[in-house]
């Protein structure tokens, strides 16, 4: 049996988490926005603050967070089905994702009880939304290689630097960043460390992105002669990089990974039943791709369960990322080669759907690590490198 197989046992959703998915569809019935397709693609870079906050009444922000601090006790499974049914409808998560995600089980891990105390609970009532400060221009996702440098000053740290590619920053309250406190790029992992930013802070400058598609979920951030308290450190200093690592495994493992191109792909399944088409290549397409779907949905399964026994499994992560991400692009990749016979009913709303998915998706493999990062690191889970 190799490691690989061991990380991937098989792994069954509890019982109880089925009863869950119906208390959260018959909440999305109720409070989802009504949209159409081509906008309910947007999914997880769709921002809607409001709809975030009712999340957060009905205590399904930071659901894995202990209850002490605002969260909902509950397990990864649980998670995993929110997520699930959530990106499923293409409901509009983006102002709270990185937060509930990511920042809220960091600081639970690795933040101080005052931290925990003041941040964690104005997260699970949707009132603080996150961004996360990895990226920066001329990096890449070469994480190790950032240049934003922090150093101390008395009782504070002077913060200099810039960030990019980070999401929704100008509508964020805080970013958790990975920034250099010692040493130099040349020494890599070494020398990092992270810190919680008030946004708001003198001294630091947001300027969003327009994508292609002409929507602004990215931005640049600025930071000049930014003084942060020194209770802004998260964690030890130095850490940064083991703390980033065990973040990522959040990141890379869960639905979005998969359910990216979901919309699309149910707006594309209805088409073909609905057509009443006897196309025999898009049913075989539509086959194949919901069966590498049902394979990813597995892996990431068995990911959760391993997250659920206390588990950090990064290159298993990057894994399922790796595989995921390249689903995600395929499946438009597959109806537009597929649906362009002028011989075939066209229905507007899923070429409209199409059109959109067709310009953001090469973005997939970009966010949370390139596919050339990720593919490295599995080689080395391998011993291959």
């Amino acid at each position: 049996m190799t490691a690989f197989e061991h990380a991937f046992r098989a792994t069954r959703l509890p019982e109880d988490t089925e009863q869950f998915r119906e208390e959260v569809k018959a909440f999305l019935a109720d409070h989802a926005p009504a949209r159409p397709p081509h906008i309910r693609a947007r999914s997880w870079a769709g921002f809607d603050a409001d709809f975030s906050r009712a999340l957060g009444s009905r205590g399904w922000l930071g659901l894995t967070l202990p209850t002490r601090y605002g969260g909902g006790g509950k397990g990864p499974f649980a998670r995993f089905v929110l997520v699930e049914e959530l990106l499923a409808i293409g409901a509009p998560v983006a102002a709270h994702w990185i937060g509930d995600r990511q920042s809220a089980p960091l600081l639970l891990h690795y933040g101080t009880e005052e931290q925990r105390n003041d941040i964690l609970p104005r997260i699970c009532a949707g009132e603080l939304f996150f961004c996360i400060g990895m990226s920066e221009p001329n990096s890449g996702s070469d994480l190790a290689s950032v240049r934003t440098r922090a150093r101390r000053d008395g009782d504070e740290w002077v913060l200099n630097g810039s960030k990019i590619w980070t999401t929704y920053a100008h509508k964020a309250h805080y970013m958790i960043a990975l920034v250099r406190t010692s040493g130099g790029p040349e020494d890599r992992q070494k020398g990092l460390s992270q810190f919680l930013i008030d946004l708001h802070a003198p001294g630091l400058t947001t300027k969003p992105i327009v994508d292609l598609c002409g929507d602004a979920h990215f931005s640049e951030v600025f930071f000049e002669d930014v003084r942060l308290p020194a209770n802004a450190l998260v964690g030890a200093e130095g850490d940064g990089w083991k703390q980033v690592n065990a973040e990522l495994a959040f990141e890379r493992s869960g639905p979005e990974r998969i359910y990216s191109s979901i919309v699309l792909l149910d707006l594309w399944a209805q088409y073909l039943a609905s057509s009443g088409t006897g196309d025999a290549a898009q049913r075989i397409a539509l086959g194949k791709c919901l069966a590498r779907m049902a394979a990813l949905r597995e892996m990431s399964i068995a990911i959760t369960g391993r997250l659920d026994d206390g588990e950090s499994p990064v290159i298993e992560a990057a894994l399922i990322k790796d595989l995921g991400t390249t689903l995600e692009q395929d499946i438009p990749s597959e109806i537009a080669q597929l649906t362009g016979d002028p011989d075939l009913p066209v229905d507007d709303e899923l070429i409209r759907t199409l059109a959109y998915v067709m310009q953001v998706n090469p973005a997939y493999s970009l966010r949370g690590g390139t596919r050339e990062i990720l593919r490295g690191m599995i080689a080395r889970g391998l011993g291959l490198r």
